[in-house]
């Protein structure tokens, strides 16, 4: 332990729909970067759901259920039947007004209120992250951001990066043209945050606690992220963008909002392979398969043959590991050979390590401490 300290910030999965193949390479992305980082600096994992729920995309959803459910128990629900109602919400493209979305709003930021098919949804996910063997950042837990809104913006003024029209009536952006990056409006008119918005909110107060913070995102959010490590630099700390390609489906990369993803959800998967294979077989298959097979990059579909093959190969890994001796390498050694200028320890690289024809056996206590 070297006592540097890294902030590992992914992108926040919206608990409206079920975790599909895209959404479980980021998450056991994050989590081996975590775990594997955790043994060489000290590692902060943030992900909160109460600082995102202001979001239009989500407090649209919350005010869709009413409206149309109404007084719906959505405790017996499954992820699944949650996520046809948000694809009916999003086809609806009905835009609500902000005047529809302030009580949802006032009621977040009170009293850290959460939609009941949200609190669902995310109950359903921390029986995924068990069963995967992920650390739980927080999933359930009220994790406000160190800063309101005002505040925030008041700290990008003081960057000299912040553009407010507020008092003219209208929009707010964030400003890094002097550094060749376009205006980004991250506050509407009508005093609606963005994704944006609400990431500044966290992250501004916890940047400058640490000597390097990592942001994991999707490749299509680099234009935003870009702007966001810009912000943070300035504040300190060395900023790594990491950005994770999603996966296609038959050779499509569809957004979950459209649906169709009953067969390649994370609860699906999951129970597919517990049919065949042991709970140590089955975590660490998927970190093969989404990990070290995927890769960063987004060219490969989903294919179930090569998960499986995955936990095939996983349970030779665990049988060799287990009758092979010690490693003579310290597991910080093994671990730190998947570093370059960086803190963090590359997933892909590492799990990569585990694979090759004629490569040892890896030790028992990297796959346990990292991959179960």
């Amino acid at each position: 332990m070297t006592g540097r300290r890294v902030l590992l910030a992914p992108v926040t999965v919206t608990p409206s729909k079920p975790l599909t193949p895209s959404h479980l390479k980021g998450l056991l992305w994050t989590d081996a970067m975590y775990r594997a980082t955790g043994h060489l600096a000290e590692v902060s994992y943030r992900y909160s759901h109460t600082t995102y729920d202001p979001t239009e995309q989500t407090l649209g959803f919350w005010e869709y259920l009413d409206r149309v459910e109404g007084r719906a128990d959505y405790s017996g629900l499954t992820e699944e039947e949650i996520g046809e109602l948000y694809v009916a919400y999003r086809a609806e493209g009905r835009h609500p007004t902000a005047a529809a979305l302030r009580p949802y709003a006032d009621a977040v930021e009170r009293y850290g209120w959460r939609h009941p098919a949200a609190e669902r949804v995310l109950k359903i996910w921390a029986s995924h992250y068990a069963r995967l063997g992920m650390h739980d950042p927080g999933l359930l837990a009220h994790q406000p951001p160190g800063l309101t809104l005002d505040g925030a913006l008041d700290e990008l003024s003081g960057l000299g990066m912040c553009l407010d029209h507020r008092r003219f009536g209208g929009p707010v952006y964030l400003d890094a043209t002097r550094h060749g990056l376009p205006l980004r409006q991250i506050v509407t008119a009508d005093g609606r945050p963005n994704y944006l918005a609400c990431a500044l909110r966290e992250l501004l107060p916890l940047a400058p606690l640490f000597d390097e913070v990592v942001l994991l995102y999707d490749k299509e959010l680099d234009p935003d992220y870009q702007l966001l490590g810009r912000v943070l630099e300035r504040l300190g700390p060395a900023v790594r963008r990491t950005p994770i390609g999603r996966v296609p489906i038959d050779g499509q990369i569809r957004s979950a909002r459209h649906g169709n993803w009953h067969t390649t959800t994370a609860g699906a998967l999951l129970d597919a392979a517990a049919r065949d294979h042991d709970a140590a077989a089955v975590r660490l298959g998927m970190r093969l398969y989404f990990i070290a097979t995927l890769g960063p990059g987004q060219q490969q579909s989903f294919r179930s043959d090569l998960l499986h093959q995955c936990m095939a190969r996983a349970e030779r890994l665990l049988a060799a590991a287990r009758e092979s001796g010690p490693d003579a390498a310290s597991l910080p050694e093994c671990l730190a050979r998947h570093r370059r200028d960086h803190l963090y320890v590359d997933p892909y690289r590492l799990t990569s390590s585990l694979l090759g024809k004629r490569r040892p056996a890896p030790p028992l206590d990297l796959i346990s401490s990292v991959f179960l």
